[in-house]
């Protein structure tokens, strides 16, 4: 990126955020390019890899419930986070993707965001504790 001169030299270069496009750090930048590229490939195979294994997926949470149906609590992202870690999947509870807390009894489709580019779709059973 081109930019004013006192700007660089007296901020962007002595603060680190830059350095002068020579060849050869022109050719550093290049390989470590490609390294990060490298890295994003292998992160977005694993996360299609487990957006795969989560299809087919079923998965059953118990909470108290009234007679109706209605749930004297709710199922959260965090209740979902700790099924699925029991079960053997990791998903952090910030990719859980709920409109709103889960508050009746009954089958729902939930949306797992593995990467910006990367859902999955999850079934979960609400189902009355005993």
């Amino acid at each position: 990126v081109k930019v004013r001169s006192g700007f660089g030299r007296n901020f962007l270069l002595p603060e680190g955020k830059a350095t002068l496009a020579t060849p050869d750090n022109v050719a550093r930048f290049e390989a470590r390019r490609a390294e990060l590229e490298k890295v994003a490939r292998e992160q977005l195979a694993s996360a299609e890899e487990r957006a795969a294994a989560m299809k087919d997926f079923k998965l059953s949470i118990t909470a108290k419930a009234g007679t109706e149906g209605k749930l004297f609590g709710s199922v959260t992202n965090i209740d979902i986070e700790r099924a699925l870690r029991d079960k053997g999947l990791s998903v952090d509870r910030r990719r859980i993707l709920l409109n709103e807390p889960i508050k009746q009894l009954g089958e729902v489709t939930v949306t797992v965001k593995l990467m910006p580019e990367v859902e999955a779709s999850l079934k979960l059973t609400v189902a009355a504790a005993e």
